[in-house]
């Protein structure tokens, strides 16, 4: 009689965890934190259609610029579509995962028009990577200044994120060019984030003499975000699964290819979590009350990572790969990214969403 009350008592449990909708995952090695789906009902409205393998989200008052990989910024005005060409110094590479990539809107673009890039060019049977200012001038871009050249590229893992961090210096997240051993040396800009001043000057108080270099042992990071309060965190692509969200320390080591998930190394920092066996394939993040919102493209969703509780639910799915994400007020931005090859388009995509959050419960 005991045997079947303890029987009927867990069968009870499980009935209501499943009925939760909540995955139990042993806090390991290969799960190393609780994942959960978000129990609430979420619309995604959609703002634009037909956008090209888009990138990165900017907005300027009520127009969006979105750079698209082949080359063009999707400028978008009350849901009607123009695609801007950019005029480069170099041809853009036709790598898998190259081209126009990170793009940001300068502090005084509707003064100036200014705006800085990311983008993969091939020379002398080579690729690279460099920081660009351009200018947008009668529906126009136009490469007006190099920034900053030479950063490693190759077939794939090109980084490419650009971001304006609160002190006003501009940060580019660069990949490792699938050579591992240039994220330890602090000699090559592969498979680090970098920190300059907008005229592309070195900042006197970047934690290595004379360098760009604001941390490093990164494989692929693609995303950058700062919290209220000026913490930083970076995501990044990990080798066989193994995705990480990273709180970014200056002069740091984030251990790639030296440890991964929760390896040690003396000298070399952990993430706060990372995908064990799953695949994420995290891209542009963004903060939010006290959660970092990412973008994923194996992960096929808008995901939240509390930061207090360590869970990582996905916020909304169903529409493919996700690429950026970019919060204003309480307003939910994002990009999906199914015409980049690896994804199955659907009638219209890529798309441009938004999500009003107020209405959420974290």
């Amino acid at each position: 009689m005991k045997k079947t009350i303890r029987l009927i008592g867990a069968s009870l449990l499980l009935g209501s965890i499943l009925l939760s909708g909540c995955s139990i995952l042993p806090k390991d090695k290969d799960n190393p934190s609780t994942e959960t789906t978000f129990q609430q009902s979420v619309h995604a409205e959609v703002l634009a259609k037909s956008l090209q393998i888009p990138w990165s989200i900017q907005k300027a008052g009520e127009t969006f610029y979105i750079s698209e990989r082949t080359g063009t910024i999707a400028v978008i005005q009350k849901g009607t579509v123009q695609k801007e060409q950019v005029i480069f110094q170099k041809r853009l590479s036709s790598n898998p995962e190259a081209g126009l990539l990170g793009f940001i809107l300068s502090p005084d673009f509707q003064k100036t028009g200014k705006a800085y890039a990311y983008y993969t060019y091939n020379e002398d049977g080579r690729a690279w990577n460099q920081v660009v200012e351009l200018i947008h001038l009668d529906r126009e871009w136009t490469e007006s200044n190099v920034l900053l050249d030479r950063i490693p590229s190759g077939q794939y893992h090109h980084g490419g994120r650009l971001k304006l961090g609160p002190d006003g210096k501009l940060y580019v997240t660069t990949g490792d060019a699938h050579e591992d051993e240039i994220a330890q040396d602090l000699e090559s800009l592969g498979g680090k984030i970098l920190r300059m001043n907008l005229d592309g000057s070195i900042p006197e108080d970047n934690p290595f003499q004379n360098s760009y270099v604001y941390s490093y042992g990164h494989r692929n990071p693609q995303g950058i975000s700062w919290s209220e309060t000026g913490d930083m965190y970076e995501s990044e692509h990990g080798p066989s699964a193994h995705d990480e969200l990273n709180k970014i320390e200056p002069g740091q080591n984030y251990g790639w290819p030296e440890i991964v998930g929760d390896e040690t190394k003396k000298g070399m920092v952990n993430p706060l979590i990372h995908a064990g066996n799953n695949t994420w394939a995290p891209s542009g993040i963004s903060f939010y009350k006290g959660h970092l919102i990412v973008a994923t493209l194996r992960g096929e969703a808008v995901k939240f990572y509390n930061l207090k509780s360590g869970e990582m639910k996905d916020l909304y799915k169903g529409v493919g790969r996700v690429r950026d994400v970019y919060i204003e007020g309480d307003t939910l931005y994002f990009i999906t990214n199914n015409t980049d090859g690896r994804g199955v388009p659907a009638k219209d995509d890529d798309k441009l969403y938004r999500i009003d959050l107020t209405s959420l419960k974290w």
